[in-house]
């Protein structure tokens, strides 16, 4: 796999951190990573792309490498996550560019696409995302993301990850090692815990309908590809169906062998994402 340049940009007045694969003169797509991920989770993806593609992978405001908000209760929100990445784009110099968006991620860049970054984006891809969440779901998210648990080694956090994230679908041992030491940070106790701020989920406190999207979905004007995991718990599918026929009427894919969210790291995921920047690449010229 090829190495990612590791970059750091303020934004908003945050420092905001990112990998960049592939030639700075090269078509460019945005990949953003889910709500208690890093951008480190877009590495095989982005390694599979760089060939043909600029792939910026930043890590959101309180993850990974990133600056923890000093105002949680403001700041972790689409609202201002959109405003980061319109300051990321602008300072890379991308006017026009592809998203692919994890979760999070791509609520992230529906919001921007119905709004600031509106005929920048050229395409949106959503990884087991829509306009509506399950409440469930998201209940289940806030339990473990709220209270991340420590422990004494790498290697039970592993173990942790290997369970709490196994709708992912298949990953290889290499694959689940990397995750892990991409997205831990250890406690002045010594233990380690994943590589993020727990007061990000304040989001679902003081801005409940955040992922509350249908009306920025139906002014979308751009192709839109949905890869739905065959046993999401979070993306429904009578919201998938209507995402078929509603706004950008989007295509959607089902992913066997997995919930929420497919790892995008075989083959078979590449292929879909390889077809689909064609075609929309092909459609904005």
């Amino acid at each position: 796999m090829a190495e990612p340049r590791s970059r750091y940009l303020v934004c908003e007045g945050r420092e905001i951190h990112f990998t960049e694969w592939g030639a700075a003169d090269a078509p460019a797509v945005v990949a953003w990573h889910g709500l208690a991920r890093t951008g480190r989770d877009m590495d095989d993806l982005a390694a599979h792309l760089a060939p043909r593609w600029r792939v910026i992978c930043p890590d959101t405001l309180g993850r990974g490498l990133s600056q923890w908000s000093p105002r949680p209760a403001e700041e972790y929100c689409l609202a201002f996550y959109v405003k980061l990445a319109v300051a990321l784009v602008g300072q890379l110099g991308l006017d026009r560019f592809h998203w692919v968006g994890t979760s999070m991620g791509g609520a992230i860049g529906l919001r921007a696409a119905a709004g600031p970054l509106r005929g920048h984006m050229r395409s949106l891809l959503l990884n087991d995302i829509g306009p509506r969440l399950a409440a469930p779901a998201v209940a289940r998210i806030r339990a473990y993301a709220g209270q991340p648990p420590a422990f004494a080694t790498v290697g039970e956090l592993e173990t942790y990850f290997r369970t709490v994230y196994a709708p992912y679908g298949w990953l290889s041992n290499t694959q689940w090692r990397r995750l892990t030491e991409t997205s831990t940070r250890r406690l002045p106790d010594g233990r380690v815990t994943p590589h993020y701020d727990p007061a990000m989920v304040q989001q679902f406190v003081h801005h409940p309908a955040d992922y509350d999207q249908w009306e920025a979905w139906d002014t979308l004007d751009l192709p839109v590809l949905c890869l739905r995991g065959q046993a999401s718990d979070l993306l429904e599918p009578e919201t998938a169906q209507a995402m078929r026929e509603r706004g950008p009427r989007a295509q959607v894919i089902e992913v066997p062998g997995c919930g929420h969210a497919p790892a995008l790291n075989v083959p078979e995921h590449f292929a879909w994402v390889d077809g689909f920047l064609a075609r929309a690449g092909a459609a904005g010229r």
